[in-house]
């Protein structure tokens, strides 16, 4: 099944792989799907979406064995206020539920950062906006599929 995140690989002739594995409700959160898809959660990266206190809306990846640091968040996007959207949120924004969203090909374009760890990799996986399919590409061009600038967004 192709999704919009593999369309616009495609489109952009961006080499990648997928990875399946079966999605579980219960272990649902990307540490669960690095094993499942055997790859160091630090090479796995998970998508968050936030708002600011001026209702504008940012996504960040980060590895899967890591947390977003609101402090560097706030200096990167100049919020003084900044936390994830409500689950029940993410598909009126992005297009995408929890567990299976990819930074590629959100219903809108938003500002877009990745961890900068992403660049230690020859490639590392994001969601491909299903959930139980990762995407398995070299870092910086997902990056620039997603129009992202690398960041230092974990603690």
């Amino acid at each position: 099944m192709k999704t919009n995140a593999i369309r616009i690989l495609e489109q952009k002739n961006i080499p990648f792989e997928t990875k399946s594995y079966e999605f579980d409700e219960e272990f649902s959160d990307a540490q669960t799907a690095a094993q499942k898809v055997n790859l160091p959660p630090e090479q796995v990266f998970k998508t968050i979406v936030m708002r600011n206190e001026h209702k504008q809306i940012y996504v960040f990846c980060v590895p899967a064995n890591s947390e977003v640091n609101l402090k560097k968040v706030r200096a990167i996007t100049g919020s003084k206020e900044i936390a994830p959207v409500k689950q029940n949120e993410l598909l009126g924004l992005t297009g995408y539920i929890r567990g299976g969203c990819s930074p590629l090909g959100m219903k809108k374009k938003y500002p877009t950062f990745f961890d900068e760890t992403a660049i230690l990799f020859d490639a590392i996986a994001i969601s491909a906006g299903q959930r139980g399919l990762q995407i398995f590409a070299n870092a910086e061009k997902l990056a620039e599929a997603a129009e992202a600038e690398f960041a230092e967004l974990t603690l």
